[in-house]
């Protein structure tokens, strides 16, 4: 069930009324259901999956702590990992793998004949696959204590709003949420709506009417030029911020009015000054899981130097291995690798401003034409399209492809509210411009606007969120 679909402005009202009707002692419960009937409107079977990953990590996560050796505590978690990253393995990257190793071997000239699997990937498996795994290293870790009730941490797991697409919520701030008793506030429901409002205009006014620009040129990059794909991918870098941040903003304001509080996703990315920072304001709740449970465990920045370029390195390496199995999102994890180890022995990332400067202004111009190029390798279908679109912007310029005016205008338009709002927000957090506003009447009015927008000029078929297929 799509968060842009008619039938969740229907699913999510039901939900939220019967949540607060029914008595607490039973709210756990119809989550749960409410949570697998979510997921389960894509493919029934899917369920399947995510119970399974469910029962090993849960199960698990009490044989650690009820082993009294680290030697054992070891063995299950490592036992656990296997499983739930074998099953990962399986549906996101055996295919890649086995064609890689393909196409080396018959450059050799050796004979290698594995037949693909022939599985329908199910989505969000890496979200709540990464939320599991967490919540089994934390258990090892002694940071938490194991669930004992199967029931809450199975929730925990498939909680609908974050399920699909994030955030990917730690241990110790959505588990505990669950045990509490929530009684409805108006306040919460207001400032959740604004939200899920916020997440729409993003998703459908912004991102869904770019990609119609977006598609028609990475799609057919033989049919145009320079100019076009250097706007198409100007574009794109705003569409995959606005389907997942919107996605992002959903999600929370959905978990808000029913009294949870999901982390933080998204802080305005494209203000930073260098990638580290694009990286604390960019999809944080993976960031930060990639920060806790690889570059730590490698060392982090308690070794020497060099050795901690190279966990940088292979962190972002594995970042974009985790985005999807194609060596496009290889190239674009390690670029952003290389990127911020650079800046690192540059020195660019301590660099501090008080106020805007020009210094300033010129650092988050450059740090955003380095996140374009990195996002040129993202969007591509292949590396071969990648590198010819590379090749285009440098050395083909020409008249910019002619699509719909309509489309041109709505998405320009979109483009200019969103960057009103966020530059509000980061240079005059204290404005109270749009729904922030200390004035009912101002908020209200903001809300209203908004809303009448999308359903003006939204794009209503514009499918599923970019990152489901992750």
């Amino acid at each position: 069930m799509l968060f842009n679909s008619f039938a969740f402005l229907i699913f999510f009202p039901a939900v939220v009324l019967l949540y607060y009707l029914l008595p607490h002692r039973f709210r756990w419960l119809f989550l749960l259901a409410a949570s697998y009937y979510f997921y389960m409107n894509w493919q029934p079977v899917y369920a399947i999956m995510i119970f399974t990953s469910t029962i090993i990590t849960w199960t698990f996560g009490v044989l650690i702590e009820k082993s009294h050796t680290s030697n054992r505590k070891r063995l299950f978690l490592t036992i656990s990992q296997l499983i739930n990253f074998g099953i990962l393995f399986t549906f996101k990257y055996f295919n890649f793998i086995n064609e890689s190793v393909f196409a080396v071997m018959d450059a050799m000239n050796i004979r290698w004949k594995v037949p693909n699997l022939d599985l329908l990937l199910p989505v969000g498996i890496s979200f709540y696959t990464f939320q599991a795994v967490g919540y089994t290293i934390d258990v090892y870790r002694s940071e938490i204590k194991a669930e004992k009730h199967l029931g809450i941490y199975a929730l925990f797991v498939s909680f609908f709003p974050q399920l699909v697409a994030g955030p990917i919520e730690r241990t110790k701030n959505l588990l505990p949420q669950f045990r509490l008793r929530h009684s409805f506030d108006p306040a919460r429901l207001e400032s959740g709506l604004k939200q899920m409002i916020w997440g729409f205009f993003m998703k459908v006014v912004v991102a869904d009417r770019l990609s119609l620009l977006v598609n028609a040129a990475y799609n057919n990059v033989d049919a145009h030029n320079g100019t076009t794909l250097l706007i198409a991918t100007f574009f794109f870098a705003f569409q995959i911020y606005c389907d997942f941040a919107g996605y992002s903003n959903i999600a929370i304001g959905a978990a808000r009015i029913m009294g949870f509080d999901l982390m933080t996703n998204f802080q305005r990315p494209y203000f930073s000054t260098n990638i580290g920072e694009f990286w604390h304001r960019w999809h944080i709740s993976l960031s930060t899981w990639f920060r806790d449970y690889v570059y730590i465990p490698l060392g982090g920045n308690k070794v020497s130097e060099s050795r901690k370029y190279l966990n940088i390195f292979v962190t972002f390496v594995v970042s974009g291995i985790w985005h999807g199995a194609n060596w496009t999102f290889v190239i674009w994890g390690g670029l952003h690798g290389l990127y911020n180890t650079t800046q690192k022995f540059l020195g660019i990332d301590k660099i501090r401003f008080k106020k805007f400067t020009a210094l300033k202004g010129t650092l988050i111009i450059a740090n955003f034409i380095l996140v374009l190029l990195a996002w040129v390798f993202f969007r591509a279908n292949s590396t071969t399209d990648a590198f010819d679109i590379l090749g285009k912007i440098f050395t083909n310029p020409g008249i910019p492809f002619k699509e719909s005016m309509t489309t041109y205008i709505y998405g320009i338009f979109g483009l200019l509210i969103l960057m009103l709002k966020e530059i509000s927000e980061e240079y005059f957090p204290n404005s109270n411009l749009f729904f922030e506003s200390k004035k009912p009447l101002i908020g209200a009015f903001a809300s209203a606007v908004i809303i009448v927008i999308i359903l003006s000029i939204g794009v209503f078929d514009g499918g599923q969120f970019i990152y489901f297929q992750f």
